[in-house]
């Protein structure tokens, strides 16, 4: 008898659970799958852009979460491995957000214990989308991690190959954004 009223109490506690909150990222410079602004594109290679890495902002991290890290990479790029166009780790956990240009070292708009590292352009700093004109658009996506530990263990200026499988092998939950640009 009692085990049935158990059962019942215990459904209709959960009924009125709410689920987790999902971690999210946001931007205002950019959005799903919509074309990057001229701001946030790369001034070389034949592109004209102003190389301005994007606002990004995020929300609803999981319990745990102890640092977090941001990367963005293009799958589409002609390379047979993609292209690292932003790599930074080791954000501290008490940050949601990174104001536009944070990709410029010179600017200092990290926040302290923050990293840079090694894109595909060969330096530590953000470099905007350039794909080879009359190519197909391609995805940018931007990638939050949300980790388990304080810092990875990289060298500094680590390659973002690096970065990445440390930061999935110690990523506790992601939250992606997916940008195109074609030019």
């Amino acid at each position: 008898m009692f085990r049935p009223l158990a059962a019942v109490l215990l459904v209709a506690a959960l009924a009125g659970a709410s689920p987790p909150k999902k971690f999210t990222l946001t931007s205002p410079d950019v959005q799903q799958g919509k074309q990057m602004a001229d701001a946030q594109v790369f001034n070389a290679f034949g592109c004209t852009g102003q190389n301005i890495s994007p606002a990004l902002a995020w929300s609803d991290a999981p319990a745990g979460t102890k640092s977090f890290a941001v990367t963005i990479y293009d799958p589409d790029a002609p390379t047979g491995s993609g292209w690292w166009h932003w790599v930074v780790y080791n954000i501290p956990a008490t940050t949601t957000s990174l104001p536009a240009g944070a990709g410029d070292p010179t600017k200092h708009l990290l926040p302290a214990g923050a990293a840079h590292g090694m894109t595909d352009f060969g330096t530590t700093a953000y470099g905007g989308p350039c794909p080879p004109k009359g190519d197909k658009p391609h995805h940018y996506q931007i990638t939050v991690f949300a980790l388990k530990v304080d810092k990875i263990q990289v060298s500094p200026g680590a390659s973002g190959a690096m970065v990445g499988y440390n930061l999935r092998a110690n990523a506790l939950a992601k939250a992606e954004i997916t940008p195109v640009f074609k030019r």
